[in-house]
């Protein structure tokens, strides 16, 4: 068993109290070689010791006896819409549903409350002839490894967030919260690219919503893909009321 220690920092909230979903999940898919499926089992703490250990090609993210995430290697046959213009994605973002309603307003990737060089800032809305949501995004530099490549959690986490925007709406009083994700990582992306993002729902089955999702570099080209399983819970489970 190989075990490491993991500190979701608190930079990378989803929810008001714990981890974004994709951001988690980059961290375990990255124990794994190729496409792979990440299934969140529990709210990924903060600011927490947590550990990693991969038996037999399964990783697990442990905080103490409680599983909070488990990933395994798998294959993605997902094949994403054409992409958007990044001025088209500039565009459809101005009608970002979260800058009205926002379960969770100061989420790492997509919360509006989140300050440039801080959050993602990737706000996807609607291109209602094509039922695609969009959404530009340049990488901070505080996002890349030496010589500016992004590290890939954070394509999992745009992946993420951006998918959840293709599913809703969500009645008062819930929100969605990721349950699993599968992505597959083609490429990578500088800090400063202009990147565009994209999200399409494809099914719904009751208080599950399932989406895809794919980040485009500058030149057009996909580097990522994912495909999202969002759950409906209420609100009040993740923040006060």
């Amino acid at each position: 068993m190989n075990l490491q220690t993991v500190v979701i920092s608190r930079r990378f909230c989803g929810p008001p109290q714990s981890g974004n979903g994709g951001y988690v999940c980059g961290r375990v898919a990255k124990h794994l070689t190729g496409p792979a499926v990440v299934r969140l089992k529990a709210p990924p703490p903060l600011e927490t010791v947590l550990e990693s250990s991969v038996v037999d090609g399964v990783v697990k993210l442990l905080h103490g006896s409680t599983v909070i995430a488990e990933g395994r290697a798998t294959e993605l046959d997902l094949v994403p819409p054409p992409t958007p213009s990044f001025e088209e994605a500039k565009e459809a973002a101005k009608s970002c549903a979260g800058f009205t309603r926002h379960a969770f307003p100061r989420c790492f990737v997509c919360g509006p409350e989140r300050a440039v060089g801080d959050g993602m800032r990737i706000f996807p809305g609607s291109i209602e002839s094509r039922s695609i949501v969009a959404a530009p995004w340049i990488p901070d530099a505080s996002l890349a490894q030496s010589p500016h490549q992004v590290e890939t959690e954070f394509l999992w986490a745009a992946l993420d967030c951006t998918s959840a925007f293709a599913v809703l709406p969500i009645p008062e009083g819930k929100a969605i919260v990721l349950g699993e994700l599968c992505a597959r990582i083609d490429g990578s992306v500088a800090s400063g690219e202009k990147c565009t993002v994209i999200g399409w729902p494809l099914q719904f089955d009751g208080r599950k919503r399932f989406a895809g999702s794919a980040i485009f570099s500058e030149s057009g080209r996909p580097v990522a893909i994912g495909r999202a399983t969002w759950i409906e819970v209420p609100l009040s489970a993740f923040v006060p009321q």
